[in-house]
């Protein structure tokens, strides 16, 4: 009996996953933004109602038209018992349509899902909204992740996370902020800002710099979905939105072989390629090659090729000069210190150890970690001793337990 009711309390929170933000986005295009957190709070009293109910009657045949309906009775319930409506700072002409709100005009279709959770992140990656913010709010809204869970991935307090989706949800009040796709002519700037926030969804899920866990597959997952998702309108299926897409499809690739059995982090070089999923290659490949429509390149294309050519285990010359290339013209587009210093790598790997110390000699990032890691790779070659002082600076920056071990393991093996 208790592994019957752990399996229910695991399929409903399954459907919290993959329901939530979608009833919240079609609830909120009714209501409006300024109701986002009621939409939420009946969205949440919907499932609150399936865990009593399914435990007591069963699962019903078709559990998300069930929540869909539920879902449905409440928000109407809410419109019409709540005296908020009744204030006299509610236009009139609203007050007339809320009253005459009925169960049809709230549209669970897939089609009416789709365009809301489309509306609801260009709305929540509007720039009048912080960076952090913005990710945090995307993780509530637009992928479903409880508070627990936000605040556990950032290591931060739950407060803190409530705090900033509050702030962020006032942001989407006082700039009046719709749910609506831009107008054509801002399209391409308001999709950049989505495009980066989905960056840095999956990069957080990819390489979690806040988490103890470094790779956290549902948001690397979450964010594989939401650039899917863009696909859907022909004003955001872009050749960088597909270059984005090809992108997390070649990182994603080697989820299996990135983790160990000790759910250590496993080095490129020694992971075991039989390990890589050769649907996502495939798939990253397709929309790589559809991604080199028009003229722009951007960022996301230079990145998604070179992990094109880390889904190709064998060390070629073509491939390490091929690399080195991308990371010369990504340094040009969009330089960052961990842009250098991974050219620099490249650069090694390519034209060899003086090369890259002599590129090193040129930059200089005491607050980087991989700074002293690179150095320590440099210098591990040809004086073990120089290569230990950079690692063990590289162990004091660290941040992370998995990278603190990493590191330890490079000094071991001296």
């Amino acid at each position: 009996m208790e592994n019957t009711g752990q399996n229910k309390t695991e399929a409903i929170s399954h459907l919290f996953q993959m329901e939530f933000s979608k009833m919240v986005a079609v609830i909120s295009k009714l209501l409006g933004l300024d109701y986002i957190q009621i939409a939420e709070d009946i969205v949440s009293d919907t499932f609150l109602k399936a865990t009593e109910t399914w435990r007591n009657k069963g699962r019903p045949p078709n559990p998300t038209a069930w929540l869909y309906f539920v879902a449905k009775q409440k928000t109407i319930y809410y419109l019409r018992r709540n005296k908020l409506f009744d204030k006299k700072v509610i236009p009139q002409l609203i007050k007339i349509q809320i009253n005459s709100v009925e169960l049809s005009d709230l549209d669970f279709s897939t089609e009416n899902i789709k365009d809301s959770q489309l509306q609801m992140m260009f709305a929540i990656c509007s720039p009048a909204i912080a960076s952090e913010a913005q990710i945090s709010l995307a993780l509530r809204i637009l992928c479903g992740f409880g508070i627990d869970e936000i605040s556990e991935a950032f290591l931060t307090k739950k407060e803190t996370i409530n705090k900033r989706l509050f702030r962020a949800k006032e942001k989407l009040r006082v700039e009046n902020i719709k749910m609506e796709l831009p107008v054509y002519f801002e399209i391409d700037k308001r999709l950049e800002n989505v495009l980066h926030i989905i960056y840095l969804l999956f990069n957080e899920g990819y390489y979690s710099t806040t988490s103890t866990t470094t790779l956290r597959k549902e948001f690397c997952w979450e964010a594989l979905r939401l650039a899917l998702l863009l696909l859907e309108s022909p004003i955001t299926n872009r050749p960088k939105t597909k270059a984005l897409i090809a992108l997390i499809c070649f990182h994603a690739s080697r989820f299996e072989a990135r983790e160990s059995a000790t759910s250590d982090c496993v080095l490129y070089d020694h992971q075991n390629e039989n390990l890589w999923n050769k649907d996502l290659i495939e798939k990253g490949t397709y929309f790589l090659d559809q991604s080199a429509e028009g003229s722009e390149i951007t960022s996301y294309h230079v990145e998604a090729g070179i992990a094109f050519w880390h889904c190709h285990k064998e060390d070629t010359v073509e491939k390490r000069e091929s690399i080195l290339k991308l990371y010369d013209l990504l340094l040009k587009i969009n330089y960052s210190p961990s842009v250098a210093l991974n050219r620099t790598y490249a650069l090694y790997k390519a034209k060899g150890r003086e090369a890259a110390l002599l590129e090193m000699s040129k930059m200089h990032f005491p607050n980087n970690h991989f700074y002293y890691v690179l150095l320590g790779e440099l210098y591990a070659g040809c004086d073990k001793n120089i290569a230990r002082q950079h690692f063990e600076k590289a162990i004091e920056l660290a941040r992370t337990k998995n990278d603190k071990i990493i590191i330890q393991n490079k000094i071991n093996s001296l």
